[in-house]
């Protein structure tokens, strides 16, 4: 396969549902799924209508895999996890939350191979927000030109600034702002990047991967803004537009966010 997808979950069969509704809309490139579940209760794959999905994506040749990893020692070691189970070249870190519109996946493929950078990205959608106009929340916005660089981030530094370009729908603003035609896209330069990362393998785990989890209390926020930051400084990272990655806009299972993996793994304390 080409791309290893990786569905970390837990407590959400609804939304597990229609993210992998997303990925059985996907059309190339060959993808296997593996998703892990820490819910409380039943995984979520028992839900009928994930339970529906999985059979689709078997159907059309996608391999599943399922499997429950517990205890749960934090968003770190669960990513880091799924990333030793993962042999493809390609992985796709994609929350539970988030549906890929179709195409999404041949797009992030093909900028992650024209730009041979660690990792490329859409950040989720929240379309409720349409008619919200943020622009002073797109100031930060800047494309890629002339390729790819390695960046080092930190906060308070200005490259840091670009997260709010994440929020609400000002991605789907944006895009329409700079009129792109069918088929194309552009990489921009992120401060991070949440939800729906695809990663040169290699990259990821020759910047450490989410190994620092063990430096980590299992109470934490920020795994992969850590992660990021170390395949960007190392390789590289973007930003594509259009994102096609929707935001479920479910209320987030991660509500113990005092602990920025960052804070911890860098010794960086807030000024």
């Amino acid at each position: 396969m080409a791309v290893d997808v990786l569905v970390p979950t837990c407590d959400r069969p609804a939304e597990l549902a229609v993210t992998l509704s997303g990925l059985a809309g996907q059309a190339e490139p060959a993808f296997a799924v593996v998703i892990s579940d820490q819910s409380k209760g039943s995984p979520g794959w028992e839900h009928p209508a994930a339970a529906a999905m999985i059979r689709v994506l078997e159907a059309q040749g996608r391999p599943v895999t399922l499997t429950r990893h517990l205890p749960r020692r934090g968003l770190a070691e669960h990513r880091q996890f799924l990333l030793d189970q993962s042999t493809a070249d390609h992985c796709l870190f994609l929350d539970d939350d988030v549906w890929l519109e179709p195409g999404a996946l041949a797009r992030l493929s093909l900028a992650l191979e024209e730009l041979g950078c660690g990792f490329v990205g859409m950040a989720p959608q929240g379309l409720s927000y349409l008619q919200d106009r943020r622009p002073e929340q797109t100031v930060a916005f800047q494309p890629w030109e002339g390729g790819v660089a390695p960046e080092r981030i930190r906060p308070r530094e200005p490259a840091f600034q670009r997260w709010p370009l994440h929020s609400a729908a000002n991605l789907t603003h944006i895009s329409a702002d700079l009129s792109l035609q069918p088929g194309q896209w552009l990489p921009y330069r992120v401060a991070w990047l949440g939800g729906c990362v695809l990663y040169r393998r290699e990259a990821l785990t020759g910047a450490g991967g989410f190994s620092f989890w063990q430096e980590l209390p299992p109470d934490h926020a920020g795994e992969d803004v850590l992660a990021q930051w170390q395949v960007m400084e190392r390789d590289g990272g973007a930003g594509i537009l259009p994102s096609g990655a929707v935001h479920l806009e479910s209320p987030t299972t991660v509500t113990e966010r005092r602990v920025e993996a960052y804070d911890v793994v860098l010794n960086l304390r807030p000024a």
